[in-house]
Formats: structure tokens, C-alpha cells, sequence
């Protein structure tokens, strides 16, 4: 029988806030598929995947999914904000009234 290859270990680096950031291509990421998984979840790293030399995804902490929707929330409020500011801004009520909704 024979012996099980080791997989290559996961190439790290730590970024300036502190944190790490992983990279590996898709074919060791499939291969390690676990590992991956608990070393963004449990480990906190960002595991960047690549294929063929090129950044294609990442896998990252629920936290910084969940910081990254909470970002782009506030940047979409502010541009309606803004946009309800502009001159020619029709209301709400007023435009479902026209739309016969």
C-alpha cells in the first residue's frame, strides 16, 4: 500500500494590522479543503486562491464578510442621502402614485 503524500503547507504572510493572509491555488485549496475552512474560521486568516499565478477569491472570517456588508450599507446610504438632496428628487409617495402602485 502506499504511503499518502503530505499536502504542501500553505504559504502565509502577515499583514500589517497583524493578520494573516494565506495563499494557495485551487487544486491545493481543494485538497485541503478542511484546513482551509478552519484556519479562516477558527484562525482568522484571509486564504487568498489562485489559478494559474493569478488572484481569483478568497476565503475570509464571517467577522470580515459581515464588516464588509456593514461598509458597503453605509456607502449606499450616504449616496441616498445625497441623492435625495439633489435638486429634482421626486417623493416617494408621489412617484408610486404615478406608477399606480
Amino acid at each position: 500500500m502506499a504511503k499518502k503524500k503530505a499536502p504542501p503547507p500553505i504559504a502565509t504572510s502577515t499583514l500589517k494590522n497583524g493578520l494573516s493572509m494565506s495563499s494557495l491555488t485551487t487544486v491545493q485549496a481543494r485538497n485541503q479543503f478542511s484546513e482551509v475552512i478552519n484556519r479562516a474560521a477558527f484562525g482568522k486568516e484571509r486564504v487568498v486562491l489562485t489559478r494559474r499565478s493569478h488572484e481569483l477569491v478568497a476565503v475570509v472570517p464571517i467577522e470580515d464578510m459581515r464588516l464588509l456588508q456593514s461598509l458597503e450599507n453605509q456607502i449606499d446610504i450616504e449616496a441616498a442621502r445625497t441623492a435625495l438632496k439633489e435638486p429634482g428628487s421626486i417623493p416617494w409617495k408621489t412617484l408610486k402614485a404615478e406608477l399606480g402602485l
